[in-house]
């Protein structure tokens, strides 16, 4: 299929291997494919986030602690729209095994991680995402992205089978995430104000939502003040859950002043980020924060995104309740899921106009 006739961001090119790059020749400057001279990174190692806002599942799910705490998630979703969610319950041994099989996925000779490839036509699979031309400027590194739930939007070709409990992991982190993810959308329904019938269909969409993981291997970089591992952007889903493999920072999120910070690794966190659907829910209460990813001259970084939508039956727009409450006029329009989807993947990489002012009304 030629470029011009790709029916959206669905469609991907296959591109080389950054990690096979680095491995074959160790080069000692950077691609000019991966340069990214125009982004500002100067000034990428000058600031690490210090009160980057941290939230305690424990206290929320506790009636004594639970009015201040959801205080301080309201301030974090609000401010930050990003935080570190510390006590959230899921087990050593699923975190441990899940950060095991990813690494050992990317530790694998080529040929074998090539057996999951991205198929024409889909994001799914090994490789890069949303490479729609043969001369866009491409990120330092290599993904995996897998559809976890439901079970039927499993694509079990790609699901590898080495690792050898690669596939008992993900099933396992796919369900854990999906418990977590209905848990933090209780909460962050009850910061929000949303009661009663509201919130439990905004639970009940979670459960039944679908739940996309990616996992991401970042190479070491011989000019990473040149080079990005993600470019700028905001994620689409209801949130975003993050788990680091490691201690090495590399997720950097844009301020309110507007100053790129470091999210420095907190062993045992998860990091929760917004995404827009939570932003157009909450009629702009909340953000979806612009981030991306820098990597490092001398270490690999592995990370774990689960991108944690709701049902596709829940439209994507303003809270009902929310709106009766403060009595504001709706920012957003309000859509229904697929016209949500088909809004997103049908724009172009680069629009000058950011994706959620084209939801505005």
């Amino acid at each position: 299929m030629k470029e011009e006739e790709r029916a959206n961001l669905n469609w991907t090119l296959p591109v080389p291997s950054v990690q096979e790059l680095v491995r074959q020749r160790q080069p000692d400057a950077v691609a000019p494919r991966y340069l990214h001279d125009d982004v500002g990174l100067a000034e990428h190692r000058q600031e690490s986030l210090q009160g980057l806002p941290c939230v305690d599942l424990g206290k929320l799910m506790d009636p004594p602690s639970r009015s201040t705490e959801l205080r301080n998630l309201h301030s974090a979703c609000h401010q930050w729209g990003l935080f570190l969610l510390v006590n959230h319950g899921v087990s050593d041994e699923g975190m441990r095994m899940m950060k095991e099989n990813v690494q050992g996925f990317f530790e694998l000779p080529y040929h074998e991680k090539q057996k999951s490839a991205q198929r024409p036509g889909s994001l799914e699979g090994y490789g890069q995402a949303f490479v729609t031309s043969h001369d866009q400027k491409l990120e330092w590194n290599d993904m995996i992205f897998l559809k976890g739930l439901p079970l039927h939007a499993r694509n079990l070709d790609l699901w590898q089978q080495n690792p050898p409990e690669f596939r008992i992991a993900l099933e396992k982190y796919s369900e854990d995430m999906r418990k977590l993810a209905v848990e933090v959308m209780k909460y962050i329904g009850m910061a929000l104000g949303i009661h009663e019938g509201e919130l439990d269909l905004l639970m009940k969409s979670f459960g039944e939502g679908k739940y996309e993981v990616r996992m991401n291997y970042y190479p070491a970089c011989p000019e990473p003040e040149r080079a990005l591992g993600l470019l700028p952007h905001a994620d689409i889903p209801g949130i975003t859950l993050l788990t680091e493999c490691g201690n090495i920072p590399g997720l950097q999120v844009v301020s309110k002043d507007n100053r790129w910070v470091m999210v420095r690794p907190v062993p045992g966190s998860i990091v929760v980020n917004l995404g827009q659907i939570m932003e157009v829910y909450s009629n702009g209460t909340y953000r979806a924060p612009e981030h991306r990813a820098v990597v490092n001259k001398e270490k690999e970084r592995v990370s774990i995104a689960t991108f944690c939508y709701p049902s596709p039956s829940l439209p994507v727009g303003p809270s009902p309740q929310l709106l009766a409450a403060t009595g504001l006029p709706p920012i957003f329009q309000t859509l229904s899921h697929s016209e949500y989807m088909q809004c997103f993947l049908n724009r172009k990489l680069d629009d000058a106009v950011p994706f959620i002012d084209k939801l505005k009304l």
